[in-house]
This record gives C-alpha cells, sequence and structure tokens, in this order.
C-alpha cells in the first residue's frame, strides 16, 4: 500500500481539531499509532474517540505545547506508550496579533513559543528516539503567510512561519545523514472551524473567489500531502516545503481571475 504507517508510531500536536485532527485522522487510517497532543482536552477526546471508532489506534496527551516541559512530556509519553516515535509533526499554532507599531510582548512571546520555539523543542526530545529507530520524519505545519504573502497584523504569525521554513532546512542539512528528514506543508485557505469563526457564508464565498481551484480545501487536502512525506516513498526529500493553496498565491493581482472568469466565458460562448 502507497504511503503505509502501519509500523510508525507519529505525534502530531495541535491534534484537536482543524488541519490538525485531518493529519491524525489520515495518519492513523494508514496505520500509525498516533499521539494527539493538544491544549483543549475535550477537543483532542474528540479527535481520538473519531479515530478509535473507525478502528484506528490513539491516546491523547493534553498540554499546552508553547511550554518546554510539557514537550518533553508529549514525547516522552510517546516513547512510553508504544516504545519509540517514527514522526513528530508540528500543527500546533498560535494565531495572536495585532499592528508592528503597537505590538504586546506577552502575545509576541506566545506566539514565538508555539510556532516557532516548538520546533526546536520537539527535535531535541524526537531525535534521540530517531536514531535509535534508524531514522525519522520531523514534519511541520507552516503557512503561505509569511514565507510567501502578508497579511496586515499578522507580523508575529507570519515571522514565527519564515522562521519555521529556515529552521526545516538547516535542521534538514544536519539530519540528512541519518535518515532523519525534515519537511512541511504551506497550507493557504483551508476550511476550519478557525476559519469560520473570522468570515461568515458570504464572507467565506469572498475568499473563494480569489484561489484559482474554485473552492476552499479541507484540512484533508494538508493531511494527504503530510502522509506523504511521513511515508517511506518520501525519503529522498528533506528540507522542503509544499505549498499546497488551490493557486491562491499565483495571481500577481486578483484582477487576473477576473480576467480568467472572462476568458472561461468566451470559450463556452
Amino acid at each position: 500500500m502507497f504511503a503505509d504507517l502501519s509500523s510508525k508510531v507519529a505525534l502530531v500536536t495541535g491534534a484537536g481539531q482543524g488541519i490538525g485532527a485531518g493529519i491524525a485522522r489520515v495518519f492513523a487510517n494508514a496505520g500509525a499509532k498516533v499521539m494527539v497532543v493538544n491544549r483543549t482536552a475535550a477537543n483532542g477526546e474528540n479527535t481520538v474517540a473519531e479515530i478509535t471508532a473507525a478502528g484506528g489506534i490513539a491516546e491523547l496527551c493534553a498540554v499546552d505545547i508553547g511550554d518546554i516541559d510539557n514537550v518533553e512530556k508529549a514525547v516522552a509519553d510517546t516513547v512510553g506508550k508504544w516504545g519509540g516515535v517514527d514522526i513528530v509533526l508540528h500543527n500546533a499554532a498560535s494565531f495572536l496579533g495585532g499592528p508592528v507599531e503597537s505590538y504586546s510582548e506577552d502575545d509576541l512571546e506566545t506566539v514565538l513559543s508555539v510556532n516557532l520555539k516548538a520546533c526546536f523543542r520537539l527535535s531535541k526530545a524526537a531525535i534521540p528516539h530517531f536514531r535509535k529507530r534508524g531514522g525519522g520524519r520531523l514534519l511541520f505545519t507552516s503557512s503561505v503567510t509569511g514565507p510567501r504573502v502578508a497579511m496586515p497584523g499578522t507580523s508575529y504569525y507570519a515571522a514565527s512561519k519564515g522562521g519555521m521554513n529556515a529552521f526545516i532546512r538547516t535542521a534538514a542539512i544536519e539530519l540528512a545523514r541519518e535518515n532523519i528528514t525534515v519537511n512541511g506543508v504551506e497550507p493557504g485557505y483551508i476550511r476550519t472551524a478557525a476559519m469560520e469563526l473570522l468570515a461568515d457564508d458570504e464572507g467565506l464565498a469572498q475568499m473563494t473567489k480569489y484561489i484559482p481551484a474554485g473552492f476552499m480545501g479541507a484540512p484533508e487536502d494538508i493531511a494527504y500531502a503530510m502522509l506523504y512525506l511521513a511515508s517511506d516513498e518520501a525519503r529522498y526529500i528533506t528540507g522542503q516545503t509544499i505549498c499546497v493553496d488551490g493557486g491562491s498565491t499565483l495571481p500577481e493581482s486578483p484582477v487576473f481571475l477576473e480576467e480568467m472568469d472572462g476568458i472561461k466565458d468566451l470559450a463556452g460562448s
């Protein structure tokens, strides 16, 4: 079977809802034993229940991954439960933000701790266990915001994701000779509960107008890209990020999308 994870143990942070829950479900469906790491226990329990109801194997570690001790606990609990770990996927993220000129020191520290510092902490905790297994996969949910595009009021988040991409490239070089690959996925507009809090149906429809594919992605669209990167088939890929955005970062201007619609109208007439 392509992307068979049946002999693997995976740790997924931020797996209580949205993209993280989608990743946990897809990994479990591919055969992995999944440690669902999530700050809110109730959400994490829902993901575990969904996985087990579908015949998969999952456990919950309810911690805030922004704290270094909790990072170490998540890895230790995973290894203690299943004897090792093969895949560590950092998906949890903080979206706190605000204008650059009036930034909050506390909010900035929260975003950097959850989004960026956890990359270092999770990797340091997991690498010794990867070595015992003869290799491993470090995976990260990055974003198009920061590495590719900008959005007002998101400088904390954008900086953390730009730093994440730099971390991916550097860690990949350091670990390549040990059969440990380091990669990420950059999601664009993905329809999640968090996205639905930002806009109503009309607002989401307006966003969708600027996606060349014509629809907003689902968490599984990110999860399947992660599944490939987690698999043995991706053994020769490291230090890379895959942009999964339905083409939303391609146009120089929204005007080009309007022109595309005009071209389609002409073709159909």
